[in-house]
């Protein structure tokens, strides 16, 4: 949705212009300005009195601003959470900060949490607004902005820009973002009005409603322009379009003139401009006429600012040093706990962390950053002109230091052999003095600048992988390490070591790969590990049970001890490990997945492969999608919309495959009715006996039984309920499970695929879930009787019901079995493709099984394990793309 906001009375002294002119315009109506002083007010009651801590999580809608303008008005101090904070991140932020107000204003509309009755904190009767500093989403770090900081950085931008109300600025940056913020206070107290909006510059209803809204200008980071390019922007018709704003970081010089050229030629100015979240937003501007002659120039000091360079920096070139800015928008200073908030202004001026020069024109340039210095081998190298210089021979690059060591990634393999020798010939660096590296995609912040801590952690992680030696075993992990895995595997490079396995969505795709990874690093895994933090996996809470020994099982306390300090003493094993221990679950679904196929194929005949899965399944859905967050969350609705959200996502992940794979094959082979496709076979009435149409009855059972278990969790106040009581509302879930296959399986003959049901199985997801819960002895023993009260006689076969018994009691009383380490990664790329191979063996065994059973199963097998691979890789792409499509929104 797109709307048009024009400016309000002043709140906070942001507002001004004509209160007649209308307010807020979308392409079917228009609001006045007197009705959007109403909802202001409106707002502000709201909001509650006396001053409140107020979080604001929104996008670029009406809702959000009218928000932010109440509670400046109401002198409430506001944090505008950045794009990507939730999860983890949000819940460190609150806990850290107990805020009074939480609000999600979007395009669902305005909602608002009151965590707190009324005002418990104290403030600076200046402060104004909180924000969290450039690319460092989510840190608990913020920067304190004043009244009067906001307020000249808005006249100043309004000025330089020569704002005035026929302006208007489409919304192309989040207003969490200071650029994007900065935007909508400029215009605001300049009179000028707002085309909000959360569309991408790369789509063509942006473009049409920016013409048909009679939009003046938008700003843009360097990843915008990038996305432009790939764009029709260039040939557009926009004959309002009065000029472009660039910043958020270094847009190369060739590119800052041909920007300019193009709007010489097509009537639109470009403004590049500098600036940083702690001085509010901006402090200087290129003016447009100076854009060509003078690309690479930060150019001026905004109105009321100045800059001096302090040449005290060791290993400067004359004439350059640190940039330090002085102006009335220079931040108060930063807060790292809510006391900070009541501290008043601690800075006369900001040190900007930038290197930079006055050239002879006059004009600023930056030259580096000094954060971006590394001493390597005695030579104090630049990363920032490293990047330029390669840039400079047509390679894309981008680098980062591990304490002394240079890391360079490039765009492609065939790249790192003539970056390395470009850098070894510019640096005058031995070639073992520094890595480089081929990725695929730049990892970028929210804000579409370098990610250069996601890029540090990538080369930490290559780094260790290159040095690790198989016998050097029990050498303890760190927290730091393990997030990497996570990040890696979990694709969430904003993973931090409160996190956890169930907090990071991860799902039971990923959770195999994971496990085997964390055990290779910490020994065997505790059975709530999806649920504990990162941290508490290498040094275990005061109330958690102690881990099993790395040795093994006979290994004593004193023996792991031993292990440990000889390893943190630099003592290599001595000999490699022969033995690994794998979690049962792990090892059962690997195993399942086998006898299902080889039955199928006719080389064993021992079933109940499928239905000890379903058990599994049940068994991971407790563990990491009920889990426990491993950080207090906002609100119950909070915690039950992240519950259903990641049960959805689960039925996805399953169904979405599934539904590809069927359909596909049902066009081809005209095999499967309608019903099959869409995993519900089960509805259809009248089934009498076996067909190909029940051959998925066993996806069907497990995505169903999750969409139904996300309904029931949607109903307020059962999340809180099951949190409360985990045992007894699991055993309460089984027991209707129960009550359901009994009262269907009267009806139900042996020979009947109904058995095959939801109804008649949805119990042995119910029965994994209450394994998982069943931590205490007592407890075991009331699952394992259970099981042995609920399973023998179901399948009217012993074989197959003692198949699925020993399984449920290997999950109910033995955390993880001995596996040789030689078969550990077989076994954990087969339980991880499980889904796959299930899916695709039906059509790769029938023609193989008749004269070579055996080969059959090995073909089922490596089909199934390239299709998991495949649709990793098709999923890991398409992931990478939405990122790259959110972040150029």
């Amino acid at each position: 949705m797109t709307m048009l906001l024009t400016r309000t009375e002043p709140a906070l002294d942001l507002l001004g212009g004509d209160p007649s002119a209308p307010a807020l315009v979308t392409p079917s109506s228009r609001v006045d300005y007197g009705e959007l002083r109403d909802r202001i007010e409106d707002r502000r009651s709201a909001l509650g009195g006396g001053r409140r801590l107020v979080f604001l999580s929104g996008a670029n809608t009406v809702e959000s601003v009218v928000t932010y303008l109440a509670a400046l008005a109401a002198g409430h101090p506001v944090l505008l959470l950045p794009t990507g904070v939730e999860g983890a991140a949000l819940d460190a932020l609150v806990a850290r900060y107990a805020p009074d107000v939480m609000v999600r204003a979007d395009a669902r509309g305005f909602e608002l949490t009151d965590l707190r009755a009324g005002p418990r904190h104290a403030f600076h009767p200046g402060l104004a607004l909180l924000a969290s500093t450039s690319g460092s989403t989510g840190s608990p770090k913020l920067v304190r902005l004043s009244r009067t900081n906001v307020t000249a950085n808005a006249r100043s931008i309004a000025d330089y820009l020569d704002l005035a109300p026929g302006d208007r600025a489409a919304t192309t940056l989040p207003l969490g973002y200071c650029y994007g913020l900065s935007v909508v206070n400029s215009h605001l107290v300049a009179g000028a009005s707002l085309l909000l909006t959360d569309r991408s510059v790369v789509e063509p209803a942006f473009w049409d409603e920016f013409a048909a809204l009679g939009a003046t200008s938008f700003a843009g980071v360097p990843y915008t322009y990038d996305l432009l390019e790939t764009t029709d922007f260039a040939r557009r018709d926009l004959p309002d379009l009065r000029y472009v704003t660039q910043a958020g970081g270094r847009l190369a010089p060739d590119r800052v003139r041909a920007l300019a050229r193009l709007g010489r030629e097509r009537g639109f100015d470009l403004f590049v401009m500098y600036g940083q979240t702690e001085a509010t937003a901006r402090m200087a501007y290129l003016p447009p006429d100076l854009a060509e002659a003078a690309a690479g120039a930060i150019g001026v000091p905004i109105p009321g600012g100045s800059f001096r360079i302090d040449e005290r920096v060791d290993g400067a070139a004359p004439g350059e040093g640190e940039l330090v800015y002085t102006g009335p928008n220079v931040m108060m200073g930063y807060a790292e706990t809510s006391a900070d908030l009541a501290r008043g202004p601690e800075l006369d001026e900001l040190r900007t962390g930038d290197l930079a020069r006055r050239r002879a024109d006059g004009l600023v340039e930056i030259t580096g950053r000094l954060s971006r210095f590394v001493k390597s081998f005695g030579l104090r190298l630049d990363l920032d002109r490293i990047e330029r210089m390669l840039a400079a021979d047509g390679l894309e690059a981008r680098t980062v230091a591990l304490d002394e060591r240079l890391a360079v990634f490039v765009r492609h393999d065939r790249f790192i052999e003539t970056a390395r020798a470009e850098v070894e010939r510019a640096t005058q660096l031995p070639a073992h003095a520094f890595d480089v590296h081929a990725l695929a995609e730049f990892p970028r912040t929210a804000n579409g600048k370098p990610d250069h801590a996601a890029l540090r952690a990538h080369a930490a992680l290559l780094r260790a992988t290159d040095a690790a030696a198989p016998e050097a075993l029990d050498v303890p992990a760190t927290a730091a390490e393990l997030r990497d895995v996570y990040a890696e595997l979990l694709g969430r490079p904003d993973a931090t070591e409160d996190d956890s396995f169930a907090s990071l969505d991860g799902d039971s795709l990923n959770y195999v790969e994971l496990a085997l990874r964390l055990e290779e690093r910490i020994g065997v895994l505790p059975a709530d590990w999806p649920s504990r933090s990162i941290r508490s996996l290498v040094a275990p809470e005061p109330d958690a049970p102690p881990a099993a020994a790395p040795g093994g099982p006979d290994t004593t306390p004193s023996d792991a001890l031993s292990a440990r300090a000889a390893a943190r003493a630099g003592v290599t094993a001595l000999r490699p490990r022969r033995i690994a221990r794998l979690e049962t679950s792990v090892v059962l679904r690997a195993l399942a997945i086998v006898l299902i196929v080889a039955t199928h194929a006719d080389v064993v005949q021992l079933k109940g492969g499928a239905h000890l899965l379903l058990a599994v399944a049940g068994f991971n859905l407790a563990r990491f999608r009920f889990a426990a967050p491993a950080a207090p969350i906002a609100g119950e609705r909070t915690e039950r919309r992240r519950r259903v959200r990641g049960l959805l996502r689960s039925a996805a992940l399953i169904a979405v495959p599934a539904v590809l794979w069927i359909g596909g094959v049902a066009l081809i082979a005209r095999t499967y009715d309608p019903a099959t496709v869409l995993l519900s076979n089960w509805l259809v009435p009248g089934a009498t006996g076996w067909s190909e149409q029940w051959q998925f009855w066993f996806l069907e059972a497990l995505v169903w039984s999750i969409v139904g278990l996300a309904a029931v969790f949607a109903v307020p106040g059962l999340t809180r309920l099951e949190r409360r009581f985990p045992y007894a509302f699991a055993l309460t879930v089984l027991g209707i499970a129960l009550a359901v296959r009994y009262a269907v399986s009267g009806g139900i003959t042996p020979s009947s695929p109904l058995r095959y049901a939801l109804p008649a199985i949805a119990w042995l997801i119910a029965l994994g879930w209450l394994v998982a819960r069943s931590t205490s002895v007592p407890r075991r023993v009331v699952a394992s009787a259970i099981v042995l009260a609920t399973v023998p006689g179901f399948f009217g076969d012993p074989v197959r019901e003692g198949i699925v018994v020993i399984g449920l009691a290997l999950l109910i009383w033995v955390t993880s079995l001995p596996v040789p380490v030689v078969i550990t990664g077989a076994l954990g790329a087969v339980a991880s493709a499980s889904l796959f191979v299930y899916l695709t063996h039906w059509q790769v065994y029938p023609p193989i099984e008749e004269w070579s059973p055996p080969l059959a199963i090995v073909a089922s097998f490596a089909i199934g394990l390239v299709a998991w691979w495949a649709w990793g890789r098709a999923t890991k792409w398409l992931v990478a793309a939405r990122r790259r499509t959110r972040t150029g929104r």
